[in-house]
């Protein structure tokens, strides 16, 4: 390996180390009904979304608290030495994408049938961390 791939992998590997990620798939909730809250949170400061998500009413907001909770634990596996109050880290991106759906037939009148479509999603979570100090 050169020099200069092994400074731009050593790079890499620094920058990788300030984001931490977790995903939520097959989650039964539809998309749009997840989008609402992930809206919440986005770009939020990691306490902050915390409470924001855990008095919301919604039942979204339990399973995002989870995936939260776990994006913080990956971060802190990531970076043993650091504490987080001193890294304040933050939502940086949080996606909410379609999954697969199930498809299911209701009875309607004079013998149709309508067809019901029970709607899942992939949510994605990143963190990201300021560690700039300003004095």
């Amino acid at each position: 390996m050169g020099v200069r791939k092994r400074e731009k992998a050593e790079q890499t590997k620094e920058a990788k180390k300030q984001i931490a990620f977790a995903k939520l798939n097959n989650c039964p909730t539809s998309p749009r009904k997840m989008r609402l809250v992930a809206d919440l949170v986005r770009g939020e400061k990691v306490e902050r979304a915390l409470h924001i998500l855990k008095f919301s009413s919604k039942d979204a907001s339990r399973k995002l608290e989870k995936l939260l909770l776990s994006a913080i634990a990956n971060w802190q596996a990531k970076n043993e030495d650091a504490s987080i109050e001193d890294a304040e880290l933050f939502v940086s991106e949080i996606r909410v994408d379609g999954g697969s759906m199930l498809k299911r037939l209701r009875p309607a009148p004079q013998g149709r049938a309508h067809r019901i479509r029970k709607r899942s999603n992939h949510v994605t979570l990143v963190l990201g961390a300021n560690n700039n100090t300003q004095s």
